[in-house]
């Protein structure tokens, strides 16, 4: 079983080879020649069409999402808006869409390849308040109650302790806030093995927990109003579980029961608290 600091070091590796890749090499190429496929397909079925959302640029869309968390995120113009793993910056550029040139927009991301690429693009872009900070979002670089919007596509995954991040979250969020999150979850367990496969779990697949925990990882933190925006189940083609997986295994896995579903779960900070943490 990997500790908290080796799987965070796993991913930071994994998405900066990822930075430095386009998006069609993310969603169908090897690693190399010498070594298995990556695993990346499990990207691109996963993730939705972001090409008709009004901001979108597709230097920024690696093809990494699960949701299109932004489109549900009731961003007003002259929001604060921040992006929970911005990769490339693609969400942040359709907040930005959104809130307009008197809102702001702040990615935070783990990965200094993933910075300075987003940066990259914002500076083509000619955006002077969409701000990249590289930092982990179990420990968030802003300060309380300053953001109106937080956004985030499947990268709480990623993350080893998602409880401290909804616990961020709120802490961030100004009263009345709210987030709308898209991610992979789960109902039934899976087995063991994925917990160890490195490309499964950068693929936001093992790192999943169950559905019941993640949103009540978001209700004890002190959000209210949850809901569940959208959902659809994630279905790993044969292909793809055979890389890893016996004809047994496989088999095992599909009577079991386990469903693997993206969801965009909606929350709402309230516009006074008494939750420890939650006004701090």
């Amino acid at each position: 079983m990997r500790t908290n600091e080796q799987v965070k070091e796993m991913v930071k590796q994994k998405y900066s080879e990822i930075a430095l890749q386009d998006k069609a090499s993310n969603a169908s190429s090897c690693c190399g020649a010498t070594s298995s496929c990556c695993g990346d397909e499990v990207y691109s079925i996963m993730s939705d069409d972001y090409t008709a959302l009004k901001g979108y640029n597709p230097d920024a869309d690696l093809a990494l999402g699960c949701g299109l968390p932004t489109e549900f995120a009731k961003i007003k113009k002259g929001d604060v808006v921040i992006d929970l793993g911005s990769g490339a910056g693609n969400d942040c550029f359709i907040a930005r869409h959104e809130c307009g040139a008197e809102g702001k927009v702040i990615g935070i991301d783990f990965t200094d390849a993933m910075i300075n690429k987003a940066r990259t693009n914002a500076e083509k872009l000619g955006f002077n308040n969409v701000e990249f900070r590289q930092g982990d979002i179990e420990k968030l670089p802003v300060g309380g109650n300053m953001a109106d919007v937080i956004v985030s596509n499947c990268v709480l995954n990623l993350v080893p302790d998602k409880e401290k991040v909804f616990k961020e979250m709120i802490r961030v969020l100004k009263p009345g806030g709210h987030f709308s999150v898209s991610d992979i979850v789960l109902v039934g367990q899976l087995p063991d093995k994925w917990k160890e496969t490195a490309e499964m779990y950068a693929g936001c697949v093992s790192g999943a927990i169950q559905k019941s925990d993640y949103i009540g990882f978001a209700k004890q933190a002190g959000f209210k109003n949850l809901t569940i925006q959208k959902e659809k189940i994630i279905t790993i083609p044969e292909d793809i579980l055979e890389r890893y997986f016996s004809k047994e295994e496989i088999a095992n896995y599909k009577n079991s029961g386990t469903g693997i579903y993206s969801i965009t779960l909606y929350g709402e900070k309230p516009e006074t608290c008494c939750e420890p943490g939650c006004c701090d």
